[in-house]
């Protein structure tokens, strides 16, 4: 089974290119079966646009998240904090193995959804 994240399009981009390994949520999945990841980026790309293995998904508290992730984050430490206020913990979604798809694809007509808030099962 697959799931489909909305990601905006400035970190899709940094999955794809290498620079950013870890994507972040305040709350993940509950089916511990999903191995891949596909990248819906957001407005105002509104495509799918490639997909991703994961490799494992860390809970902690945000300290530890930040101490364990932030080299290879893709975002500031401002960002993170702003992101995640008002938790104690966070998730954050090791990426494995990257494949952009050639061709963007739309998600209502190939994958029939419509864009998640959050994840969507596929």
């Amino acid at each position: 089974m697959k799931v489909v994240l909305s990601i905006k399009p400035e970190f899709a981009e940094k999955i794809f290119n290498g620079t950013k390994k870890y994507e972040f949520r305040k709350s993940i999945f509950k089916n511990q079966e999903i191995k891949t990841v596909i990248v819906y980026a957001s407005s105002p790309v509104q495509r799918v646009i490639g997909e991703f293995e994961i490799d494992e998904i860390i809970n902690c508290g945000l300290d530890d998240l930040w101490n364990t992730t932030h080299q290879f984050s893709g975002i500031s430490k401002q960002f993170f904090d702003k992101y995640f206020a008002q938790k104690e913990q966070g998730y954050a979604i090791k990426i494995k193995k990257v494949k952009r798809y050639k061709h963007p694809k739309c998600l209502k007509s190939e994958f029939n959804l419509l864009p998640p808030q959050s994840f969507a099962y596929c």
